[in-house]
Parts: structure tokens; C-alpha cells; sequence
């Protein structure tokens, strides 16, 4: 399946996909407290619901550490970005 990246709109719970929007400039986040962007599987206005078991717990761990996810192995692509 395809993935694109999706900006998390800031209102509402960051594992549902309602809370998303697809982008396609660039994002400039990195790390932080809140959810910047998800590279999450869909082509569409949201990502395809629901989000996978692994995209819900690299979000939970994203905010839980305020790193990209995931953080190892060191050059992998990574799939939740913060601000």
C-alpha cells in the first residue's frame, strides 16, 4: 500500500485519522511535545483508517519521549515526526 505524509491538525485525539490532513510540502519538524506529521498508508485527504497497531505506538511513543519514531535503527525511515 502507499503512505503520504499527514499533518496532524492539533484538535482532537493524534491516533485517529480524523485528526489528519494530507501534505504535500514538506514538513520542518523534527522533535518535540506535540505531533508535527505522520507518514501513514493512504493517497486520500486522511490516511486509511484506522491507523496501523505500529503507527499507534510509535505516536504513544513519540509523545511519550518527544523523538522521532522510531528512533532505531539509527537510518531507518522514520514515520512520526514532532514539533
Amino acid at each position: 500500500m502507499n503512505r503520504s505524509w499527514y499533518a496532524y491538525m492539533g484538535i482532537g485525539d493524534p491516533s485517529l485519522c480524523s485528526s489528519y490532513v494530507k501534505v504535500s510540502v514538506r514538513h520542518t519538524c523534527i522533535c518535540g511535545t506535540k505531533i508535527c506529521a505522520i507518514y501513514a498508508t493512504g493517497e486520500d485527504f486522511r490516511p486509511t483508517e484506522p491507523l496501523s497497531d505500529n503507527m499507534q505506538q510509535y505516536i504513544k511513543k513519540a509523545l511519550a519521549t518527544g523523538r522521532i519514531q522510531p528512533e532505531r535503527p539509527f537510518g531507518s525511515r522514520k514515520f512520526v515526526y514532532l514539533r
